[in-house]
């Protein structure tokens, strides 16, 4: 079939309105970090989820390949097209609504173009708590999130978005409706098909709608700020945050103050606690307590632990915010981190997991390593220590062009990066997914045994290979 009676035919299903071939694209065809710029053979905006179906037997029919797309804020370069012009754009953004809470179940329908915000909100509005949360949730939607199996600040409490899903609604490779939204906590019927979907970045099918759990609000939530004089004292902190608080330990981030100093230099208008005690306290946490019980309680708690961290001498000095609003500032400097480097230049991330216990060893053998290597390198390093997941950066000497040291090292700070990645035992690739940016890594770092297997689900479940091929495996030869 040509290309205009192709086109004519998803117009058909969506509507000419909804099949964007011409015009400024590059909301969809670009991605988050501006690295990549595709061109595609047409953006298809779904309505509903039979709509979707039928766009994707259209696809199937003429093998025209698909790649799904909810906010496209993937950091991996997991959502946008090639530059063929031969792809299909399939963006979700418009299946945004809430299709039905469950109070008695502690759940949320949902359909995948979903707002994590939104969801957030509704949750918020039933006096319930859907607690994924992370810097793009006004612009990411529920959809992107499973696709990459998305963590964020409260994993520590609520696990990663897989945890927090029991159940999915996903169109096949075929066009054919999966129903799983049954929202069972307890379905030992087989293979767990949700699982497969979760986490595989639109390789497998178009996730169309979730349902979530939601969670009682908490009675109190407090934030606190400490300055710490170590790596090692950080993750001794954290253990006595978990014996002290239990459950009630919901985030647990740990931040370097050279990447609190790039906040200072750009965004002087937030206040940053302790940042004249770089030389004492090289890295600050932040900590929140969820309490079911009485602002009193959580407040007592988090004191007790504050008392017994400075006695440990893991902590050099903290401060408890004191109200709603303290506390918003002070995660507010913690997610600013990502937007000032940016604003430092280039830079080269990283998104890894270690065992928490080996972090210490892992950030200190590395530090030394790359700046063996590449004198004068900058490490800027934060990120979720409370689930062992840090985002690992590097950014350019200061004296020199930080473009040109990304052009020339960037592959080697990589290899550097993930191979003392590897030799902790650790992950390459911790929340962001694999995409398009990260899949000779993971031919290099995961077992022969488990792609073996990946590739035998993915020819299992999308035999002509349509759905966003190049993403997670290598396209195979026919």
């Amino acid at each position: 079939m040509p290309h205009s009676a192709f086109l004519d035919r998803l117009r058909h299903i969506v509507g000419a309105a909804n099949v964007l071939t011409e015009g400024d694209l590059i909301a969809w065809e670009q991605d988050w970090r501006r690295r990549v710029h595709g061109k595609a053979l047409a953006v298809v905006r779904p309505g509903n989820t039979q709509e979707v179906a039928a766009v994707v037997r259209a696809c199937a029919d003429e093998n025209i390949s698909i790649v799904p797309q909810g906010g496209n804020t993937g950091l991996s370069v997991g959502s946008t097209p090639d530059e063929s012009g031969t792809q299909v754009v399939l963006s979700l953004t418009r299946m945004n609504a809430v299709r039905h809470i469950d109070h008695d179940n502690l759940t949320m329908t949902v359909d995948a173009g979903c707002i994590l915000q939104s969801l957030q909100e509704a949750a918020d509005k039933e006096d319930f708590l859907f607690p994924l949360s992370l810097a793009a949730e006004g612009s990411c939607t529920i959809g992107g999130n499973l696709g990459t199996n998305a963590g964020g600040t409260q994993v520590v409490r609520y696990g990663n978005t897989r945890d927090l899903c029991l159940g999915l609604e996903v169109v096949t490779p075929e066009g054919e409706i999966w129903d799983g939204l049954k929202g069972l906590r307890k379905d030992n019927t087989g293979y767990d098909l949700r699982d497969l979907f979760i986490g595989s970045e639109g390789t497998l099918g178009v996730i169309t709608g979730a349902t979530m759990k939601l969670y009682p609000k908490p009675a109190a939530q407090l934030t606190a700020w400490a300055a710490v004089p170590s790596m090692p004292a950080a993750v001794r902190l954290l253990g006595l945050a978990h014996r002290q608080l239990g459950a009630g330990l919901t985030g647990f981030e740990v931040m370097g103050q050279f990447a609190l100093s790039f906040v200072s230099r750009h965004m002087p208008q937030l206040r940053i606690p302790f940042t004249d005690m770089k030389d004492e306290a090289p890295y600050c946490v932040l900590l929140e307590n969820s309490d079911s019980e009485s602002e009193q309680h959580a407040r007592e708690r988090f004191e007790q632990l504050l008392e017994l961290a400075l006695e440990d001498g893991c902590v050099v000095d903290a401060v408890v915010a004191e109200s709603l609003a303290q506390a918003n500032e002070l995660w507010h400097i913690r997610e600013s981190i990502p937007l000032a480097q940016a604003e430092e230049g280039p830079n080269i991330k990283h998104d890894i997991s270690v065992a928490a216990s080996r972090i210490p060893d892992y950030v200190e053998y590395t530090d030394a390593m790359l700046q063996r290597e590449l004198p004068g390198v900058r490490i800027v390093n934060f990120g979720h220590l409370g689930d062992g997941n840090l985002h690992y950066n590097v950014q350019a000497p200061s004296e020199g062009d930080p473009k040109a040291f990304m052009l020339e090292h960037e592959d080697r700070v990589n290899h550097l990066v993930y191979e003392s990645v590897a030799k902790f035992g650790g992950s390459f690739s911790a929340e962001h997914g694999v995409g398009g940016l990260k899949v000779d890594k993971l031919q290099k770092y995961q077992s022969p045994v488990a792609l073996k297997m990946m590739r035998a689900v993915k020819n299992a479940l999308d035999p002509q290979g349509i759905m966003n091929p190049g993403r997670v495996l290598p396209v195979e030869p026919k």
